[in-house]
């Protein structure tokens, strides 16, 4: 198992850190991709990545909720970081458009986003989609991104992965027509969740496992923090969705994964 999406760098993991990663190993992680959310989120992300380099994959970028009146100051610091480090940085993300809490900062959010998915071609990295409350927009500037920039140029397509989906029929449909995979975690295994019937006409190999570790952990783990490890019971559920073995699910969400985020 790869998870594509997991905020390990909180300091809630610092006392246990080599402890937790041996679990996560022994429970069959192979890979955890530890996403950045801001300028201040830089060094926490380099520490936990630089000290298993083999283990962890680091993400750099500004999440839509750190988006304030200094986006722009926060921008110019992540852009020097990626630079200066270039071959460190695996992804832009966590990155996207969030209106649920507050919509304050809507364009600025919109116009963030549009840059930081210029690094992403200028720099042939996956993105990691974060979307709430926002689906028409972050399909719109993602597919503005896509269509309109490099033509003729160095730029790669965009490639990326929609964070924590959770959405409708059509809404995965729009996701997959643009290439872009779904992150599939906890939610699934919810009793409520609509995913399951969603997933069902969506092809495996266009998923990837994830946790948004420490939040989101699935049943029966729920309300406890979360962990790597945990997604076996995410790939329980997929093997019964697909009428596979949990050995299938693994095979194929790992090797979208790697060629994701082109790793070893």
């Amino acid at each position: 198992m790869i998870d594509t999406h997991a905020h390990i760098d909180d300091p809630q993991y610092r006392e246990e850190f080599d402890e937790y990663i041996r679990r996560q190993q022994d429970g069959g992680v192979e890979r955890i991709v530890v996403p950045g959310i801001s300028a201040a989120s830089i060094e926490p992300v380099r520490a936990v990545c630089l000290r298993y380099p083999d283990y962890l994959v680091a993400g750099i970028g500004l999440h839509p909720e750190e988006v304030k009146d200094d986006w722009r100051e926060q921008l110019d610091v992540l852009y020097r970081e990626l630079s200066t480090h270039a071959d460190f940085y695996k992804a832009i993300g966590e990155i996207g458009l969030d209106y649920y809490w507050d919509k304050t900062y809507k364009a600025e959010q919109q116009e963030v986003l549009r840059i930081q998915l210029g690094w992403a071609r200028e720099r042939d990295l996956p993105v990691l989609i974060h979307n709430r409350e926002a689906t028409e927009d972050t399909v719109r500037i993602l597919r503005e991104a896509q269509t309109g920039h490099g033509q003729g140029g160095t730029e790669k397509a965009l490639r990326g992965v929609f964070h924590c989906f959770s959405g409708s029929r059509e809404t995965a449909r729009q996701i997959l027509d643009m290439g872009f995979y779904l992150g599939i975690g906890g939610v699934l295994t919810f009793k409520n969740s609509k995913l399951k019937e969603v997933l069902a006409g969506v092809p495996p190999e266009r998923l990837v496992l994830e946790t948004d570790s420490p939040y989101m952990a699935p049943v029966p783990y729920r309300g406890q923090r979360n962990e790597s490890r945990y997604m076996s019971e995410v790939v329980k559920m997929l093997a019964d969705i697909y009428k596979v073995s949990p050995e299938a699910v693994n095979e194929v969400t790992t090797r979208s994964a790697k060629a994701l985020f082109r790793l070893k």
